[in-house]
């Protein structure tokens, strides 16, 4: 790899492999199976809405692929979630590099 695409896989690390952006991750895979088990195993009178906290839990980010056609829509969860998560990750290790330089003592 290069120089740039080792900094990204590093930089991309660092903002997903964190608590809250795991945290969060773990939420929308929570989200997910509810939605999977809803669609496949529970039969419903009339239409069940609870696809949409799939995008809920992702959006905004997601909420740009609704009016694509087919199954796009769904990737745009996939999309959201990763965005959503480098985020929260991003805002983690900012604020994470904040409070130890405040811990620390005067001397050090």
């Amino acid at each position: 790899m290069t120089g740039s695409q080792q900094s990204f896989v590093a930089a991309a690390r660092r903002c997903l492999v964190n608590p809250a952006a795991l945290a969060y991750l773990a939420v929308v895979v929570g989200v997910l199976a509810w939605v999977g088990v809803d669609a496949l195993l529970v039969e419903h009178q009339d239409a069940s809405l609870a696809g949409i906290w799939a995008f809920l839990v992702t959006g905004p980010t997601s909420w740009l692929f609704l009016l694509l056609p087919g199954v796009l829509p769904w990737a745009g969860v996939v999309v959201g979630a990763l965005v959503q998560a480098a985020v929260l990750g991003a805002a983690y290790h900012r604020l994470s590099g904040r409070l130890h330089h405040r811990t620390r003592p005067n001397g050090a």
